[in-house]
C-alpha cells in the first residue's frame, strides 16, 4: 500500500481527489492538509511515501514546501499538481528532488499513475509542462537577483532587504538594475510580475 499525503487549499478538490484515490487498491490517503505550512509537520506525523502538493496554497507554496522536505531530508517522494504552465516552476520543482508535476485538470488515473511512478524511484513529468520549460529556456536570473525581487514581491522596502542580506541600499538597486534589464522590465513591480510568470521567483 503506498501511502499518500494531498495538500491543497481548495477543500473540495482535495476531497474530490482523496475520494479518488481511495478507490485504488494500492493507494491509501493517509493525510489531508490545506495549508502549505502544514506539510512538514504532516508528513512527520503520517510518514507518507509520496506528497501530493498543490503548488498554489497559504501559508507557503508547493514549490518552497517540496524544497524545505528536501532540505530537511524527509523521504517520501513529491508530486506536484499546478494548473499554471510555468516554465521556471518546472525547473526549480527539479531542483527541489520533486520527481512528479502533474497538471491539476489531468484525470485522476493519471495523478494515480503518478503517484506509483515516483513512489517507485521513477519521474513523471505532463509532457505540455516539460516541452514549454524546454522551450522557455534557462533562467536568466541569479540567485541574489530571485532572492531580491522575491522580497520586493512581499513589499519589502529597499533598505529592510539591505539589512536583512547584509548589503548597501546601493548595491540591492544594482541587483534590482540588472535584474530588470534581464527580464526587459522598466521597472521592478514589472519584474517581479514577469518573474512569476515565468515561475523564477
Amino acid at each position: 500500500m503506498i501511502r499518500v499525503l494531498l495538500a491543497d487549499d481548495e477543500h473540495l478538490i482535495r476531497g474530490a481527489v482523496a475520494a479518488l484515490l481511495g478507490l485504488e487498491p494500492d493507494l491509501e490517503v493517509v493525510a489531508e492538509v490545506g495549508r502549505g505550512d502544514e506539510v512538514p509537520p504532516a508528513v512527520a506525523a503520517h510518514a507518507p511515501d509520496v506528497a501530493v502538493l498543490d503548488i498554489d496554497m497559504p501559508g507557503a507554496d508547493g514549490l518552497t514546501v517540496a524544497e524545505r522536505l528536501h532540505e530537511a531530508g524527509a523521504t517520501c517522494a513529491v508530486c506536484i499538481l499546478t494548473s499554471f504552465g510555468r516554465p521556471g516552476y518546472l525547473r526549480r520543482a527539479m531542483a527541489a528532488g520533486v520527481r512528479g508535476f502533474v497538471a491539476k485538470d489531468a484525470p485522476t488515473e493519471e495523478l494515480a499513475t503518478a503517484i506509483r511512478k515516483v513512489h517507485n524511484g521513477g519521474r513523471y513529468l505532463d509532457a505540455e509542462l516539460a516541452a514549454s520549460a524546454m522551450a522557455a529556456g534557462d533562467n536568466p536570473l541569479t540567485a541574489r537577483e530571485r532572492e531580491i525581487l522575491r522580497l520586493i514581491g512581499a513589499g519589502t522596502e529597499t533598505s529592510r532587504i539591505a539589512a536583512l542580506l547584509n548589503l548597501s541600499e546601493g548595491t540591492v538597486r544594482n541587483y534590482l538594475s540588472t535584474a530588470m534589464t534581464k527580464l526587459g522590465q522598466p521597472n521592478r513591480v514589472a519584474a517581479v510580475q514577469a518573474a512569476r510568470e515565468m515561475g523564477w521567483v
